[in-house]
């Protein structure tokens, strides 16, 4: 992909949660960012249902602490890997669905600023023992439908939304989209030069992960080992990679 020496370089990452985006292609957002890409990432949740799993106190005020906690450990993430600005949605965690409202909160981003490139969860489930669970969570189902569905045709059809038109944003054609977490993975970034910042963003979410993320942090270094053999790459990322 090819862009004049004046047009920005600008891609937009959109997950369900805080975290998700540094578990998914962190390492890549990181090398992107060195690259000069202006990275844009939209969680669609308020993070507010990422507490201790046997919890008792869920009320409306718990939910509020652990939602600007993990708000806190976002921001901290992003920063760390370079990224230009962080939206948060703010659909109830545990209840996204990919309704016409979240459809039209992406395509505004996406035309806000013009997204060339756009990274999302995978909207398929995938029957393999690794990582098999986290891919039936809903609310990343839900936030990767929304997605692909703002990409294509909505974000570049102005018949789409077209109160968007009145807010200022013209339909915009996104270059290519990058999938995590697909049944098919036909595309790796090398992430050498970037594991350590992605080990570091994924530090910031003490509230998920805790303190001492040593264990952690060997799996996810031979997961990307795993997928760099794939590919035939020291460390990497994979995606389903396609072009619009």
């Amino acid at each position: 992909m090819q862009q004049t020496q004046s047009e920005p370089k600008t891609a937009l990452v959109v997950v369900a949660h805080p975290d998700d985006a540094e578990f998914g292609c962190g390492g890549t957002l990181a090398a992107w960012a060195a690259e000069g890409w202006e990275i844009t990432l939209v969680v669609c949740t308020d993070g507010s249902g990422g507490g201790p799993d046997d919890a008792t106190d869920v009320g409306p005020a718990a939910r509020r602490r652990i939602s600007e906690i993990r708000k806190a450990e976002q921001q901290a993430a992003a920063k760390i890997l370079g990224l230009k600005e962080v939206i948060f949605l703010d659909y109830p965690d545990g209840m996204l669905q990919p309704t016409l409202e979240l459809r039209r909160d992406i395509v505004r981003q996406i035309r806000r600023i013009r997204a060339q490139r756009v990274v999302c969860q995978s909207p398929d489930r995938v029957w393999t023992p690794q990582y098999s669970i986290p891919r039936f969570h809903p609310d990343h189902l839900a936030a990767a439908n929304a997605t692909l569905a703002a990409v294509y045709p909505a974000a570049q059809n102005g018949w789409d939304f077209p109160e968007l038109l009145a807010e200022g944003y013209p339909p915009s054609k996104v270059r290519e989209v990058y999938i995590t977490g697909a049944p098919v993975l036909n595309f790796a970034v090398d992430i050498s030069a970037t594991i350590e910042q992605k080990l570091a963003a994924l530090r910031c979410h003490v509230s998920q992960l805790g303190t001492d993320q040593t264990e952690l942090a060997g799996r996810v270094r031979q997961w990307a080992a795993e997928r760099g053999q794939e590919f035939g790459l020291p460390l990497a990322e994979a995606f389903h990679r396609v072009e619009n």
